[in-house]
């Protein structure tokens, strides 16, 4: 299994704006999505800037992450901003279910994507054993962590795709792995969520069963969700009326039955915009 995103999107964002980002990063997915046919994969989903695919072996799938580095390498810069990734894979059994993929193999592979910066390609010890010799000594142990799901440390290596004088230097392990999880906070009146790893989703709407109730006429009774997922948050709209979200500065954002994602800080307005008179607002804030 092999997760791939796009580095710094949120940072896209603000600095492109919404239009030109999601443009950049399609062009990145459209990548992306060469090299796994490429490799002979198969792109499993596309969720925002992420894609998941499944390859037959180690070896391609580490192939295929390869070549991904190296295609988006290539994108010329915009605005003097070059687009980067951040990939990982691991093998093992998963459990095929109506096209989607599901385990303990999908959720490692994930796992090694998060931990990965950008223009990196991390995987596991596991992984790395089952590659031929020939790729093994294409990769470089970087660290033995705990990872959430696992009971005992796992090894994290670091595939050495290009050769580069940038390489980070091993150091006695002086350097661990960042794995700081980001938190969302979402305020409505004297209601406050917050989402993370600890709580990864929540509902918005009118009925009072919900994680966060806003008790308005234009709300659907289970209006909107806010998803965590590889250490960022999706808003997901589900209603009729359709979901407005204000980041600060930037121009208010309508969505029907799709999904957005969230970065700095602004307003949810189920149903209206934020800017109508009576308009009932949540807030929200990434830290």
């Amino acid at each position: 299994m092999l997760f791939a995103d796009v580095s710094a999107s949120t940072s896209l964002y603000e600095k492109l704006g919404d239009r030109r980002a999601l443009a950049a990063i399609e062009s990145v997915l459209s990548e992306l999505r060469k090299s796994i046919g490429f490799q002979r994969g198969r792109v499993v989903k596309t969720i925002g800037d992420e894609v998941m695919a499944v390859f037959e072996t180690a070896d391609v799938a580490m192939q295929a992450a390869c070549d991904m580095q190296n295609r988006v390498a290539a994108i010329a810069p915009i605005d003097e901003l070059r687009l980067a990734i951040r990939a990982g894979f691991h093998f093992g059994p998963a459990i095929e279910e109506e096209g989607d993929f599901f385990g303990d193999a999908v959720n490692t592979a994930a796992r090694m994507a998060g931990l990965a910066k950008g223009g990196q390609v991390i995987t596991s010890g596991p992984t790395v054993d089952a590659l031929s010799p020939l790729l093994q000594a294409s990769t470089r142990e970087l660290d033995a962590m705990l990872v959430k799901g696992k009971q005992d440390e796992i090894r994290i290596f670091e595939v050495i795709w290009k050769d580069s004088d940038d390489l980070t230097a091993l150091a006695a392990r002086e350097s661990p792995l960042s794995t700081h999880e980001p938190t969302l906070t979402v305020t409505y009146g004297g209601q406050v969520l917050k989402l993370g790893a600890a709580r990864p989703s929540a509902s918005l709407g009118r009925e009072a069963t919900n994680d966060l109730a806003i008790n308005d006429k234009m709300a659907s009774r289970v209006h909107c969700k806010i998803e965590y997922r590889r250490r960022e948050f999706f808003l997901v709209d589900q209603s009729t009326n359709g979901t407005y979200v204000k980041f600060d500065s930037d121009a208010e954002i309508v969505l029907k039955r799709e999904q957005l994602l969230l970065r700095g800080r602004g307003a949810i307005s189920l149903g209206t915009s934020s800017a109508a008179a009576g308009a009932k607002s949540a807030t929200f804030a990434l830290s």
